[in-house]
């Protein structure tokens, strides 16, 4: 019959993940052990680790590249704004410039800390005093500065030291005061704060570290400001400090732009300012002396035109020498460093941009430089831009110079038609027309050049920050770091798997068979039944009243015979296994009473010819046996013996060894035995020697009708178990089926190795059984 190799069980086969953690189940205190050690570290961790809050701001910037501008306000007469993109202000605000600011500013290079049981905290609202400094420089790193304070005065190392002064201490030059979020009255003699003193600079880069800043999405102009810090104030007073700190640079750059134009518009209106006054003293000199006082309707209406080309004539004037300010200014070769030339009164809208653009490029430049060294990529790709658009601009200014002076030539030459219509006017009037001609023209330019003037005093006043708060700081309720319910997982995963590995380890190191999967995996043969562990010192565990686990078990293993066949005219049943001590002889006498508690007649053979135990196991006095009836000395029914555990169990023991007892198998007295025997008896049970060192089994085997292989748990070792396969390959065992038997607790509990069938032992007091 071809079996399956399946176990017989109350339920279904569990998933080798279910099988898996059943098989930890029995670990549970050594799990729980881990557990509470692992949670204690966690636990002790959390004390002795900063906290970190996250502290979060949102600002608008004013984006040129996304922000229309609106010529009915007020920034539309902001002419020396500076353009602003997103990505450039990032950088801005993240600047080691501005960072050193907030550093200074809020004193973060002189910390004070309160001393605790498990770590020391930040006393940024608790401390008393504040540490400050003007001399930086003279300031020396120290951890840990221990100070007392009484009334107004502080103690630093049996020193005093007054508030609000700065002092000489032996740690450089401080300024002591009060801290203005400590309500507290603080005076006490306890040494529970000190404070360090740390280089800004180094300060200021942790600061950038746990700074992020970041664009809130692509198509908006908000920008996102996070902050980590253990003080919840602290960052808080990090994140306003440092926006004020960045409009405060806005304000500073527009006025530099502001300042540079308005001297620029000054230096021209001296010099056309006093031109003027030269050409009215003239004209006021020459009335008086010629008594030139009006002029004909003929000079009035050639002065009107004369002045009208003039004006414009002063107009391309004023532009070339603007053109010529901006060609020195492009043609510097460090134009960081030179004044920002005012494009105003240049027509030309692209030439204008292009300034523009190379000083937005080179204020760019200015700020990445701050955050980055020279040789820097981006620092290398802003260079390349600068020197790409000036070859530009210079050509866009020879354009426009050919242009004016072809324009200037063309009103030189109508000028001169009205020159020659000047000589027909009497030579008083034509000098005064001269003269109003030239103060028409520099009246133009005086006016044109007050006008630009205007322009920048409201670009003064216009002059706001660029940027406005939409969400003002505000700190986490709860640390961010470290966080409490994922280091307490973390540590309890971390707990879960040692357990793990310290169990997988040690089942690895075993070379005894541990699991009944352990037996699938390395034989075809199939494990009909299971048997556990007893708890009597009794080798008879079943009985007719006995309703205990085991007992089952061996209930259970007699219907299992039905699967190999056993029943009716098959009923010779061979037990045997690898090795001695396996509790073969145990399964053989139980599954002889189990089957005999069902009224049918049962005889128990004890073939054991080198080692026979069973009359001892049923207290049975030895005597004559198997070996007697082999030699030819005695006849079947003479051997057979009653039993007084049931009247259908007989019992047919060894008999007399003798040294060549195996030999005797072999003679064909025991087919003939067992021919007699099947006549009478409707079970046969043969107890035979173990396979390994006695080859008896391989005799019988071919004799019975079924094998049944003993595998004891943490017993068998795995390599008789990976043999099976090829021994039975070799010698074949009929009909063969594995029963794995003495399965216990691996550790605390009512646990089996087994798949379990969740009975609990009457007598939880009985000593273990032995096999």
């Amino acid at each position: 019959m071809n079996l399956i190799r399946k176990p017989i069980q109350d339920e279904s086969e569990t998933s080798s993940i279910g099988s898996y953690i059943f098989k930890l189940v029995p670990f549970w205190p050594m799990f729980l052990i881990l557990l509470i050690f692992a949670l204690s570290c966690a636990w002790l961790y959390l004390q002795t680790t900063t906290p970190l809050f996250e502290t979060t701001a949102r600002i608008l910037i004013r984006d040129d590249k996304k922000l229309g501008e609106d010529p009915k306000t007020l920034s539309s007469l902001d002419i020396v704004s500076p353009k602003k993109t997103v990505d450039n202000e990032i950088e801005v605000i993240q600047s080691k410039d501005l960072i050193n600011n907030v550093v200074k500013h809020l004193s973060l290079y002189a910390p004070v800390y309160q001393k605790g049981k498990f770590r020391d905290k930040l006393a940024y609202e608790n401390s008393p005093i504040i540490v400050s400094t003007n001399d930086y420089g003279s300031i020396k790193t120290v951890k840990k500065i221990p100070f007392t304070m009484v009334d107004s005065t502080v103690f630093i190392d049996n020193y005093k030291y007054p508030l609000n002064k700065l002092v000489f201490t032996l740690y450089g030059n401080l300024r002591f005061t009060k801290n203005p979020l400590n309500f507290k009255k603080y005076n006490s003699k306890e040494n529970t704060f000190y404070f360090s003193l740390l280089n800004p600079k180094k300060v200021a880069a942790s600061i950038s570290t746990d700074l992020k800043v970041s664009s809130s999405n692509k198509l908006s102009t908000v920008i996102d400001l996070h902050y980590k810090d253990e003080d919840q104030v602290r960052g808080e007073d990090v994140l306003n400090n440092l926006i004020i700190s960045y409009n405060e640079a806005i304000v500073d750059e527009k006025n530099v732009l502001a300042a540079n134009t308005e001297k620029f518009i000054d230096d021209r209106l001296t010099t056309v300012e006093n031109s003027l006054l030269a050409i009215e003293h003239k004209q006021q000199n020459y009335q008086s002396s010629r008594g030139a006082i009006d002029i004909g309707t003929k000079g009035r209406l050639f002065l009107e035109n004369v002045s009208n080309n003039d004006q414009k004539v002063g107009q391309i004037n004023m532009q070339l020498s603007v053109l010529k300010q901006i060609e020195g200014y492009v043609k510097s070769r460090n134009i960081s460093n030179g004044i920002v030339p005012s494009t105003a009164g240049v027509d030309d809208a692209g030439l204008t941009q292009m300034v523009k653009n190379v000083y937005e490029l080179q204020m760019e430049l200015e700020s990445v430089k701050k955050t980055t060294g020279e040789n820097n990529p981006l620092v290398i790709s802003y260079n390349d831009r600068i020197e790409k658009i000036k070859p530009q601009i210079l050509e866009n200014l020879q354009n426009q110079k050919e242009i004016l002076l072809a324009s200037k030539g063309n009103l030189s030459t109508t000028n001169s038609g009205y020159s020659s219509q000047l000589q027909t006017l009497p030579e008083t009037q034509k000098n005064l027309v001269d003269i109003n001609r030239e103060l028409n023209i520099q009246s133009g330019i005086y006016t044109f050049l007050l006008q630009k003037k205007e322009e920048t005093a409201l670009s003064f006043i216009s002059n706001e920050d660029g940027s406005k708060i939409i969400e003002k700081p505000i700190s986490s309720e709860y640390p961010v770091s470290p966080k409490n319910k994922i280091i307490y997982l973390a540590s309890s995963f971390i707990a879960f798997i040692i357990g793990v590995s310290v169990v997988s380890g040690r089942e690895s190191l075993r070379n005894k068979i541990m699991y009944q999967k352990d037996i699938e995996r390395l034989t075809q043969l199939p494990v009909i039944s299971e048997i556990s562990s007893g708890t009597t010192n009794t080798p008879i565990v079943i009985g007719s009243n006995q309703r205990t686990l085991i007992a089952e078990q061996f209930r259970r293993l007699r219907t299992t015979l039905s699967y190999l066949d056993i029943g009716g005219d098959k009923k010779k049943i061979l037990v045997t296994s690898g090795i001695s001590g396996e509790g073969k002889s145990f399964v053989a006498m139980n599954l002889a009473i189990s089957l005999a508690l069902t009224d049918k007649k049962v005889v128990i053979m004890d073939f054991d010819l080198s080692n026979p135990s069973l009359h001892n196991k049923l207290k049975i006095t030895k005597g004559i046996g198997i070996t007697d009836f082999l030699q030819g000395k005695v006849l079947p029914a003479s051997i057979i013996q009653n039993t007084e555990i049931s009247e259908n169990l007989s019992f047919i023991s060894a008999g007399n060894l003798s040294e060549n007892s195996s030999e005797l198998i072999t003679n064909g007295k025991p087919k003939e035995l067992l021919d007699y025997l099947n006549g009478i008896f409707d079970y046969i049970i043969i107890d035979v020697a173990p396979v390994g060192p006695i080859s008896d089994a391989y005799l019988l085997s071919p004799l019975c009708d079924a094998t049944l292989y003993i595998i004891r748990h943490a017993y068998t070792p795995k390599m008789f178990v990976e043999r099976l396969d090829k021994n039975n390959t070799l010698n074949k065992l009929t009909n063969a089926a594995i029963v794995f038997n003495d399965v216990s607790s691996r550790s605390f509990g009512n646990y089996s190795y087994g798949y379990g069938y969740g009975y609990v032992y009457e007598n939880k007091n009985d000593k273990k059984r032995l096999n």
